[in-house]
């Protein structure tokens, strides 16, 4: 029979899943984090795994992300977790899962999904990222994509000065080579082992917020940019601080001098494509659709006015984010007013309204729902790239957010 590793970080529910499996003639192997995890993967080579969701080192969306980047993701994944939402589930098989069971997990839901994940058909390559170059009609953005053609010929590192509002993610996806690995060295919990960059050669880095990173992190960054040359690999890089703003916060000089050494400066941000909004909106929302991340939707022209007309502070990965949700909400084909109305006023700060008739703890803890529901939707749920945005360590903010009750989302349903 199959050799199934049980990833999760409940004992409980760990015994549970290998007795039932093994009384099917199973072989079965436990892991209690990602940590255990990597290592049982990489020793016994499984023929499935089932993996929980929130575990306390890696969460599993982050794991399975790494699995699939590292070209590990050779068996069928299962995930499962005791707070299911349609947006995990639509993000997990999106990465690569076959299957997503909520706990308490039935027993005939787990034999099923074990079933067909161990028969199931080779799996189907999907379409390649959305880059700048499906923009050819958009001055800025054709501009931008010929100004990083220019300058991946001269330098391994590009660095993008830009400000929040920034366009840096489809900037980095615009200079990878086809069909070659991407990292987003963000979404890694804590720091990157750099002995891992074979697994990526040839392949596209990527990091934003670069002025968020700790001490510890630069150094980590660092080791990265060592070993650009000898694995291939190009670094695009997005910072809202300059030169002189890191050396004063104690910046390394040699680090800043090689991070800087190739900026493109003049990013243009979404002011500057204001026009071009409702166009990237429908691109994203048909590359969503190939990917078989949402079913067949479309903006009727109110929507799209409106997505025109807001401030989109967060640049590409909230106006990513909030089209993906319009989609997953829209109970219609055609995405639409009011209910798409409803969501942008919801998932706006400027909405942002605490009634000050609230004792100050209601009030505190009603804007700190708020406050983390909005970047955690920014940040589509990521818990390490959240822990930066709000200067919190992971404990303190998985604590936090269970307090909130927000524990369990990834990342919050409209």
């Amino acid at each position: 029979m199959a050799k199934i590793l049980i990833v999760d970080d409940e004992i409980g529910i760990r015994e549970l899943l290998s007795e039932i499996l093994r009384d099917e003639g199973h072989d079965v192997v436990l892991a209690e984090d990602a940590a255990a995890a990597r290592t049982v993967r990489n020793q016994y080579c499984p023929d499935m795994v089932l993996l929980d969701i929130w575990m306390p080192d890696t969460d599993g969306i982050t794991l399975l992300k790494e699995w699939g980047a590292n070209g590990q993701l050779t068996m069928p994944v299962v995930m499962m977790s005791g707070h299911g939402t349609i947006d995990t589930a639509v993000e997990a098989t999106r990465i690569g899962a076959i299957d997503y069971l909520e706990k308490p997990i039935a027993l005939q839901k787990l034999l099923s999904a074990v079933k067909r994940g161990l028969h199931r058909p080779p799996p189907m390559l999907l379409p390649s990222a959305l880059t700048l170059a499906a923009f050819p009609e958009s001055v800025p953005l054709r501009e931008l994509l010929r100004r990083l053609k220019q300058a991946v010929g001269q330098s391994r590192i590009i660095l993008l000065q830009t400000g929040p509002d920034h366009l840096a993610e489809l900037a980095a996806r615009s200079i990878q080579t086809p069909g070659m690995p991407w990292l987003d060295l963000g979404a890694v919990n804590g720091t990157f082992d750099p002995t891992r960059l074979a697994a990526f050669h040839g392949g596209q880095l990527y990091l934003s917020g670069l002025e968020r990173l700790t001490r510890i992190q630069q150094r980590n960054l660092a080791s990265i940019i060592d070993r650009l040359e000898r694995h291939d690999l190009k670094l695009l890089v997005a910072s809202s601080a300059g030169r002189a703003d890191l050396l004063s916060s104690g910046w390394d000089t040699g680090l800043v001098s090689r991070l800087f050494d190739h900026t493109l400066t003049e990013v243009p941000s979404f002011a500057d494509i204001r026009d071009d909004i409702p166009e990237l909106a429908t691109r994203i929302l048909r590359h969503l659709i190939d990917t078989k991340e949402i079913p067949q939707r479309h903006f009727s022209p109110a929507t799209l006015v409106q997505l025109q007309r807001r401030d989109w502070r967060g640049g590409y990965a909230e106006l990513f984010a909030t089209v993906r949700n319009l989609a997953l909400s829209s109970s219609e084909e055609e995405i639409s007013l009011p209910e798409s109305g409803m969501t942008l006023a919801a998932d706006s700060p400027s909405a942002c309204s605490v009634s000050f008739d609230l004792p100050l703890r209601e009030a505190r803890e009603t804007f700190e729902r708020m406050y983390f529901e909005h970047h955690m939707r920014l940040e589509r749920g990521n818990i390490t790239r959240l822990a930066q945005k709000t200067g919190l360590e992971r404990t303190h903010l998985y604590r936090k957010l269970k307090q909130l009750g927000l524990h369990g989302r990834r990342p919050p349903k409209e």
